[in-house]
């Protein structure tokens, strides 16, 4: 199973050329590019051919240094800002553009949350906030599939929410019945909603998980520790990503802290992948 990381643990930290060549240099396959997470990043100020440009010549660095894109995450605004049909319509324009920027890339996975409505964790009307997602969830599809991209909903943290866990993600997802919408399983909201991780694979199978955001914490916040470092069983996560067959990448969504002191950085970036290659059962336990 190929393993991957997300750019905050190295691009961001140590720019493109030197980030990515530190990533395969500590044995990573692949890459979650989470820059259009921040719409109001560079990238998104670019008229179309800058746009382009920016994104081709990441993509080149990437493949200049030997790591695939496997995963690219959406727009995503904290604290929510999906309050009104503006708002909303404001958001589908820069995940269409983010979607095509996925393509770009050459990538086929784009990783995106549920619309919030009412906030981040508030619900008072469950019939509306399905009904919003469901209509702006399916004209996404259709912006997926005019590039041949598979958009992946990821189950959230937010236990008040009826688009939070991985069956509620499941049931939405076939009910939308589209081949362009899957599931991005991340491991840290299952456990701050009470949800086995490994139950989660299971119930998803390879038919519908697609992606994973990998990360460890207390099981009350969503706190991206390590893997080990909190209350997820990886012994037998790994164990039901391989009785599934998963095909995508055991991808990080995490990193080593930026506290630990610059002489022990490299050799925790190294045992990190180390328990991701591990638990992804690449390496014995």
């Amino acid at each position: 199973m190929k393993v991957g990381i997300d750019t905050g643990a190295y691009i961001y930290r140590y720019g493109v050329k030197e980030g990515l060549a530190r990533m395969k240099r500590h044995r990573y396959d692949t890459l979650d590019f989470q820059t259009f997470a921040n719409t109001e990043d560079r990238l998104f100020l670019q008229n179309d051919s800058g746009f382009e440009k920016m994104l081709l010549d990441f993509k080149k660095d990437c493949a200049d240094a030997g790591i695939e894109i496997s995963q690219v995450h959406g727009p995503w605004r904290w604290p929510p800002r999906d309050f009104t049909p503006e708002n909303r319509a404001e958001r589908f324009e820069k995940m269409a553009r983010s979607i095509k920027g996925t393509r770009i890339l050459g990538c086929d996975n784009f990783v995106i949350h549920p619309i919030m409505p009412f906030g981040d964790n508030q619900n008072p009307d469950p019939e509306a906030f399905h009904e919003i997602n469901f209509e702006f969830f399916s004209r996404l599809c259709d912006e997926a599939e005019k590039y041949g991209v598979t958009i992946c909903l990821e189950n959230m943290p937010m236990p008040v929410l009826t688009l939070a866990t991985p069956r509620q993600i499941l049931g939405f997802v076939k009910e939308i019945n589209r081949e362009s919408l899957k599931v991005c399983l991340d491991t840290g909201h299952c456990a701050v909603c009470g949800e086995d991780a490994a139950e989660a694979v299971r119930l998803l199978g390879k038919e519908y998980l697609k992606v994973l955001h990998v990360h460890d914490n207390d099981g009350h916040r969503d706190l991206h520790w390590l893997p080990g470092f909190g209350v997820i069983d990886w012994t037998e996560f790994g164990k039901a990503l391989r009785e599934i067959g998963y095909e995508g990448s055991f991808s990080l969504e995490t990193g080593v802290p930026g506290r630990v002191p610059s002489a022990a950085r490299e050799e925790m970036e190294i045992a990190l992948f180390g328990i991701a290659d591990t638990i992804a059962g690449n390496r014995p336990a």
